[in-house]
């Protein structure tokens, strides 16, 4: 087993306190005991970022905490992988039990996705790192899910036309994922999740033009103005999809000071209220869900029972799949009750 000396950075961030400040990290505990709780694990949740999709994932988190009797802690960085990388260090170095993680950049965190795996149980949530060693895999296949929002944008434009895809970042294997999928289902490509186009070329088929995929890196300010941009040079734009939870109340913010309300089409992912009530107004045409409050719950559910020797919660695929949903004014109400009452009713509304 490597030494601890990986982690020195965490050792650092312990000395000035083990916690990271407010404003980039998001905490909660459940149970008696804290750090030092007796025997319950200590299990930490690290997101790949701050967002309300986030603090859903945190209810759920918090419940299992409470339900399953074990020590829990989330953790938001708002600084990126730089960010991530200090929490899991952290986290590390303070010997906590588990550790369920969205790694921001899979392909460049292998190495220390793999040293914090040795010294206690990883696996990874919302969006994968496969070729790490992590255990297993909670979520959904990002592929298909934006495969189901691809149809969405078919149904809100059976003639076609121009349109624009909004997205925090594309490092994540997740967001890769996710948005080939739109593409690859727009364009009425074969179902390949090994395909991957590149973000500035111009895409056509199916009587659809595909602008471009423009990023923001978790940047709100960006991410309105990307849309502002958009507006701006293609005048004529039928539809704006956002792909993080974040992007499409942006997307309402931009339409709405420009006077484009109801002119452009919106189709959303996850389930942040602006784009909920959307849905229920009619400025936004529909969302793919994903069930972040199952992510948080499952996740100490699977390390609580990992962490306690029983393996036979990994599956041989190492992948738990919790399938992702279209909503659309059919079945919105009755979709943000259901949530309201698991986060609570100030969380799940404006």
């Amino acid at each position: 087993m490597k030494s601890l000396s990986v982690f020195k950075s965490g050792l650092f961030l312990l000395a000035l306190g083990l916690l990271v400040s407010c404003g980039q990290s998001n905490q909660s505990s459940s149970g008696e005991g804290g750090e030092g709780g007796g025997k319950k694990p200590k299990i930490a949740f690290v997101s790949n970022g701050v967002a309300s999709f986030w603090t859903i994932a945190q209810r759920g988190v918090e419940k299992a905490g409470a339900d399953l009797e074990v020590d829990v802690s989330v953790h938001m960085p708002a600084e990126g992988i730089s960010d991530q990388k200090r929490m899991i260090e952290d986290l590390v170095t303070r010997g906590v039990d588990g550790i369920a993680v969205s790694p921001i950049d899979p392909d460049n965190q292998t190495e220390l996705l793999n040293q914090a795996g040795e010294h206690t149980k990883l696996i990874t949530h919302d969006s994968d790192a496969p070729k790490s060693n992590r255990l297993v895999y909670i979520g959904m296949d990002n592929y298909k899910a934006g495969r189901m929002c691809g149809e969405l944008v078919k149904e809100a434009l059976p003639d076609g036309g121009k349109i624009m895809i909004f997205i925090g970042r594309l490092e994540q294997d997740n967001a890769r994922r996710r948005r080939q999928g739109v593409i690859d289902e727009i364009l009425g490509r074969d179902y390949n999740p090994s395909n991957y186009d590149r973000p500035g070329q111009v895409l056509s088929g199916g009587g659809f033009e595909i602008l471009g995929t423009l990023t923001d890196q978790f940047d709100r300010v960006k991410g309105k103005a990307n849309v502002e941009d958009t507006l701006s040079r293609h005048p004529d734009i039928n539809g704006m999809v956002g792909l993080f939870a974040y992007n499409p109340p942006l997307i309402l913010e931009a339409l709405e000071q420009a006077g484009k309300i109801g002119q452009v089409q919106v189709i959303s992912f996850d389930e942040a209220d602006e784009s909920l009530q959307g849905i229920i107004d009619g400025s936004v045409y529909g969302t793919v869900v994903q069930n972040p409050y199952a992510y948080g719950y499952q996740s100490v559910e699977i390390l609580k029972a990992i962490v306690g020797g029983d393996t036979s919660v990994i599956p041989e695929s190492k992948f738990i799949d919790i399938p992702a949903r279209k909503i659309l004014k059919g079945n919105v109400e009755e979709f943000w009750a259901d949530l309201k009452e698991k986060v609570g009713a100030g969380e799940a509304e404006k």
